[in-house]
């Protein structure tokens, strides 16, 4: 299904419910493809342990909080 920015703004509970029964919508801006509202999964995604970067601080020794570590590197931001 194809819907205009438009559409979208005025008829968004129209177009949730299609998206809830499974379609997808394309939404066109200025007659270009702009976005896509599709229907989420309900099922919840499992840690993917394969990933490179799952488990990064693990070896590290020279850290015994890194919840503390890492809040105090973000802190620099806030001053």
């Amino acid at each position: 299904m194809t819907s205009t920015a438009k559409e979208l703004r005025f008829h968004t509970k129209e177009l949730l419910e299609s998206v809830s029964r499974g379609e997808e919508v394309i939404i066109t801006f200025r007659g270009k493809p702009y976005a896509k509202l599709v229907p989420m999964n309900k099922t919840k995604k499992s840690i993917d342990s394969t990933n490179e970067l799952f488990g990064i601080w693990k070896n590290r020794t020279d850290l015994k909080n890194v919840s503390a570590y890492v809040r105090e590197i973000r802190k620099e931001r806030f001053l």
